[in-house]
């Protein structure tokens, strides 16, 4: 009898070795055929002006977008990357919750934003998600599931843009990194599960730093380059720490590099500067002035830091390809 108990404790405690060590993983993403729920954070490139407070509709499966009504506010006149992937490449109807906000940083208080009430990824995480949106404090139509929900984030543009020329990429940059996975963190411990992250897109190329000349054009350029080489790295440590998440990282620079390099491929007339009448935006997405020469859709930059709603559709439709 004690031959058996003791041979029952050694395999009870090979067993535990072999669960610590071998212990299995379950990823919650299903396929984006299974995703009815996103949750979106970023700046003007992402917000559609959606408002979580104000008690206007909240999105829901026949609302997609809650308010305002679709497209929302947009830089891209016309709907912008995350309209077009949850009403054109979605594959199953889905409420989105986009809490981007024009002009957003990672932290206000790391990259001051062009204004001092714009809600930076701190705030559009602590101050929106957690609060409103989390378990559970969520609205009553918003019963939202690890494995059925995607969370996606495009942020960086405005901290590169406004720190470039400062240097010091390598610590700089760790420093918004380590914020910016924080943030993530805060919401893995809420339960999220399934994770994009889009690269910050080549605006090196954009008419504000084109107008600046070749100092800024390589300089931010490397900037970015150092940004987007550290968030690769961030997101597989994440991974690495959480193996119940799923991530995937969708590097937007060749996107972009390949329409300004084949423009006319997208149906582009300029993709180097931008006509005054168009930059505030028009009443079609297609609107066409003759002091302009060609439609605004015929522009790849409806000012000089946004792309207009084609260049969005492209980024869409191939994010949704990989999703």
């Amino acid at each position: 009898m004690v031959k058996i108990l003791t041979s029952f404790a050694a395999l009870l405690s090979v067993a535990s070795v072999t669960s610590a060590t071998f212990l299995p993983f379950w990823p919650t993403y299903k396929g984006w055929k299974n995703i009815d729920t996103l949750f979106v954070f970023g700046d003007s490139y992402t917000q559609t002006g959606f408002n979580l407070t104000n008690g206007s509709p909240l999105p829901s499966k026949s609302n997609t977008f809650g308010n305002p009504p679709f497209p929302g506010w947009t830089s891209a006149n016309g709907p912008n990357w995350i309209g077009y992937l949850a009403t054109s490449y979605n594959k199953t109807r889905q409420s989105v919750w986009n809490l981007a906000y024009g002009g957003a940083t990672i932290d206000s208080e790391l990259v001051k934003p062009w204004r001092d009430d714009v809600l930076s990824l701190k705030d559009q995480v602590n101050n929106l998600f957690v609060p409103y949106l989390a378990k559970p404090t969520a609205p009553a139509n918003l019963k939202w599931k690890a494995d059925k929900s995607l969370f996606l984030f495009w942020i960086g543009i405005n901290d590169i843009g406004n720190s470039y020329w400062l240097g010091d990429f390598d610590n700089f940059h760790k420093k918004l990194l380590d914020e910016y996975f924080t943030l993530v963190n805060t919401l893995y411990s809420k339960g999220a599960r399934n994770f994009v992250f889009l690269t910050v897109p080549p605006v090196e190329r954009s008419p504000l730093i084109l107008g600046q000349g070749e100092w800024s054009i390589e300089n931010e350029g490397l900037a970015l380059a150092s940004f987007n080489a550290k968030l690769n790295t961030y997101v597989k440590e994440f991974q690495k720490k959480n193996r119940a998440a799923w991530t995937k990282v969708f590097d937007t620079k060749p996107v972009f590099d390949q329409m300004l390099d084949q423009p006319a491929k997208y149906g582009f007339g300029n993709v180097t500067s931008y006509c005054d009448d168009y930059q505030n935006g028009t009443p079609a997405w297609d609107t066409y002035y003759e002091q302009c020469a060609i439609p605004v859709d015929q522009y790849f930059w409806l000012n000089s830091l946004h792309p207009t709603h084609k260049v969005h559709k492209e980024v869409a439709k191939r994010l949704a390809r990989v999703l």
